[in-house]
């Protein structure tokens, strides 16, 4: 490859790695076209990128991009998304039925290098929409209460002027 075609793709994936919020490195080690081929459709269908390219070109593309990189080592694969919990679900997921392939060797959360285990922590969290309708029915639980609180005053009242207008017309 010629210097000029190093520089763009590094310009790329810099570009890339500024608009993302989770980098995570991976191992493809043992992955064949095949199952490359399924991760990477796995990964388009999060809204994912799976950046196959040389460590030091990757280094050079994630230090420019204003994050601290950590030295790559072995065939590295980068995942690069803006929703780090999908990132990691799916990688997870795909190891999971995989033999462990691709093999996690770390990542950059927002900034900050996360771990092996931290990676494995982010996908077993809830995705974003399930947080959020969890939080709507929290916000509504209290409300739908206090509603169903006064519409038992309400019928009590109802039934107590009932009492009353029977009492009387009895009398």
């Amino acid at each position: 490859m010629k210097r000029n075609e190093k520089e763009q793709l590094v310009t790329e994936l810099r570009d890339k790695l500024k608009g993302a919020s989770a980098v995570y490195y991976t191992d493809f080690t043992g992955l064949n076209v095949k199952r490359m081929t399924d991760l990477r459709r796995r990964f388009r269908k999060a809204g994912v990128e799976y950046v196959v390219i040389k460590n030091t070109l990757a280094l050079r593309a994630v230090n420019e991009s204003g994050l601290a990189g950590e030295r790559l080592s072995g065939p590295t694969g980068l995942v690069v998304g803006t929703d780090p919990v999908a990132a990691a679900k799916v990688l997870t997921d795909f190891a999971k039925e995989n033999d462990q392939r691709p093999g996690i060797k770390g990542g950059l959360l927002d900034g900050r290098q996360i771990g092996v285990d931290q990676v494995k922590a982010l996908a077993n969290l809830p995705s974003r929409e399930q947080l959020l309708a969890e939080l709507a029915g929290g916000l509504q639980a209290p409300l739908a209460g206090f509603v169903g609180a006064l519409n038992g005053l309400l019928y009590s009242f109802a039934g107590a002027l009932e009492a009353l207008r029977t009492q009387r017309e009895s009398a």
